[in-house]
């Protein structure tokens, strides 16, 4: 289970040394850091269990989600995540594996994420068609539908059966709440193919 430092004190308020007491149990497997202030109970945890508590608002998507959903063919590694109004990329070096924060537009922030409770964790992720706009939004920028078509599924390696199974509804009104060439060109190409 997830512990943060205020968890800690609250559990080890019998202890003069709380500090120390955490030391301790993070020495003795008992605990395991993931950042300054949060901690685990159990190394086995699965790393996307932990995402949006590393640094949020968050929802994982990009790669990661694109992966879980059987849209790209890659086993990902890292947990690629979206935020907004961060700024900058921010990337979490933990035991559970490498977490990697990327903005999105705030209008597109809050649409299409699930979030789905799993053995007393709570977890955000993308639906299918959110994760592929905001891998979209991420990718360098192309200038017609024939370039879009080639990034999906040459360099994306989108795969074509699971393109074509995505709402599009859902994609042609996430298209409006980013403000990208990528995803007008995509939004240009599902009203073609409807």
């Amino acid at each position: 289970m997830i512990k943060t430092i205020e968890d800690l004190k609250k559990d080890y308020s019998s202890y003069s040394d709380i500090p120390g007491k955490i030391r301790r149990d993070v020495k003795e497997g008992k605990l395991v850091q993931i950042v300054r202030g949060l901690y685990e109970t159990s190394k086995n945890t699965p790393g996307y269990y932990l995402s949006s508590y590393i640094y949020g608002p968050s929802y994982i998507s990009f790669e990661y989600a694109l992966s879980y959903y059987g849209l790209i063919p890659e086993r990902v590694t890292a947990y690629t995540s979206a935020s907004f109004n961060k700024r900058k990329t921010k990337i979490y070096s933990t035991s559970f594996g490498n977490y990697i924060f990327k903005d999105v537009p705030k209008l597109a922030f809050p649409h299409e994420i699930n979030i789905i409770e799993e053995n007393g964790y709570v977890y955000h992720i993308a639906t299918k068609e959110k994760a592929l706009c905001d891998k979209l939004y991420d990718a360098k920028p192309v200038y017609s539908i024939k370039q879009l078509r080639s990034l999906l599924f040459n360099d994306l390696r989108i795969n074509e059966n699971e393109f074509e199974s995505l709402n599009k509804e859902i994609l042609i009104n996430l298209v409006s709440k980013y403000k990208s060439k990528n995803l007008t060109w995509l939004g240009k190409m599902v009203k073609e193919n409807k």
